[in-house]
């Protein structure tokens, strides 16, 4: 038994690795991870069709919001295949999708059928190793921007849910094609891995008020635009037992040059993109830290706005008006390993309470200081995570959103109704086979 929660525990860390290669295996292994999701809900699906925010309806939901394969495989020691396919929502398929979450269009039927689900290339690169402190990878890699991007995952976080405000306000998780340097160096006390990368940059008609960069990942067409790249630098600190600390950088120097028509931004200055993250974990045998903080820049809001405007409705964009010059975004939560502290035995159940915050805001300066307030979502999640194994987890968590204010402790919501839902899930990582 203690061989196999050592063999769990050397997969998990491998899955969760973000600048390093783990080559603990011969020739190929293949693994994944998964979620399944039961959340009950007290409000409606359109928090912008009111003057109260989202309607007191409860109701309830199901679903499966992702099953993810991984398979590496080995050319020989220098020389690395990776790939990860996410099935998200059950995958692909015909469904009559009703719109949520954010966005102009909540509550509404769509027109015509869509795929209920998506299935996605995540990851497909190749790796050549040349030393601990540089090596290069090529292909469809993990954009390392903030926490959640960098290790996405479900057992890197305590929620039943991925933190909404990564989810909100850029993509999650972000894949993009291109090229990375990563390593690392330094002993002791002095430890850091890196990692560095030019990838595909953002198609402006993408933005949106209440998503802003999210849907400007490109990948509606066969190829993607590569005139503007963007630049990607992580830096990750590990010389203390148990610390993390993370910093990470983006930024895309005049992105209407990705657009699909290549000239629509043409006759306008340059759309700029920045993005700073600073991410914290430490962990001990008897609580769990985790913190992020993530801010945005973009230059040229009204320039998008301009042109959303009189984009054809026929493009796949969300045209949603008013993008954001900055957001901004942070979170933490910590949990207790209950059966660590009350030095349970080997058959005690590894149970860990857990309180989560966060605060994001799509909309925290725009153009005029025309905001939206009913985009500031300020929520505190309580739960606990009964870990049945150190690879397979079972969450259950109370969220409360208030929405229209910064506050962390604020009942006043600006007027608009509290979003709350209890939520149960079911998690798993790890690899299945090595050879």
């Amino acid at each position: 038994m203690k061989k196999l929660l050592l063999i769990l525990t050397a997969a998990i860390c491998a899955l969760n690795s973000a600048a390093q290669v783990d080559t603990a295996f011969n020739k190929f292994r293949l693994g994944g991870y998964g979620e399944m999701l039961a959340s009950w809900q007290n409000y409606g699906l359109n928090r912008w069709g009111g003057t109260k925010g989202s309607t007191e309806v409860n109701h309830a939901e199901i679903s499966i919001p992702r099953f993810v394969l991984a398979f590496d495989y080995k050319f020989n020691e220098k020389w690395i295949l990776g790939a990860e396919i996410e099935f998200e929502a059950g995958g692909t398929g015909m469904a009559l999708e009703i719109e949520k979450g954010s966005g102009s269009e909540n509550g509404e039927y769509e027109t015509e059928l869509e795929k209920g689900g998506e299935v996605a290339l995540e990851q497909f690169h190749i790796t050549r190793l040349f030393t601990e402190a540089f090596n290069v990878k090529v292909g469809h890699i993990i954009v390392p921007v903030g926490l959640t991007n960098t290790h996405h995952e479900p057992i890197n976080f305590y929620t039943t849910f991925r933190p909404e405000g990564a989810t909100t306000l850029i993509p999650c998780t972000w894949h993009e094609t291109g090229l990375e340097f990563f390593g690392g160096f330094g002993s002791g006390y002095a430890k850091f891995n890196y990692q560095a990368q030019v990838v595909t940059g953002q198609n402006p008609l993408g933005f949106s008020r209440y998503n802003w960069i999210k849907g400007g990942k490109q990948g509606f067409f066969e190829a993607d635009n590569f005139t503007r790249p963007a630049y990607t630098l992580r830096l990750d600190y590990k010389g203390v037992p148990g610390l993390r600390l993370g910093t990470s950088m983006y930024y895309c120097h005049d992105a209407g040059k990705n657009c699909d028509r290549l000239i629509t931004f043409n006759s306008y200055d340059p759309i700029n993109i920045k993005i700073f993250s600073f991410d914290a974990q430490y962990k001990n045998s008897f609580v769990t830290f985790r913190g992020n903080y993530l801010c945005g820049k973009l230059t040229e809001a009204q320039t998008v706005d301009k042109v959303l405007r009189t984009y054809s409705s026929g493009s796949g964009y969300s045209r949603t008006l008013n993008v954001a010059e900055e957001v901004l975004n942070y979170n933490f939560e910590l949990g207790i390993n209950l059966k660590n502290i009350f030095h349970g035995g080997a058959k005690c159940p590894d149970i860990q309470p857990f309180a989560h915050y966060e605060y994001y805001n799509p909309q925290e300066k725009v153009p005029n200081n025309n905001a939206d307030d009913r985009c500031q979502v300020s929520y505190w999640a309580w739960g606990v995570n009964y870990f049945a194994l150190p690879n397979l987890v079972i969450k259950a968590d109370y969220t409360c959103r208030r929405i229209g204010t910064d506050k962390m402790f604020d009942s006043t919501n600006a007027g608009y109704n509290n979003e709350n839902e209890f939520c149960i899930s079911v998690a798993y990582v790890g690899w299945f086979v090595r050879r």
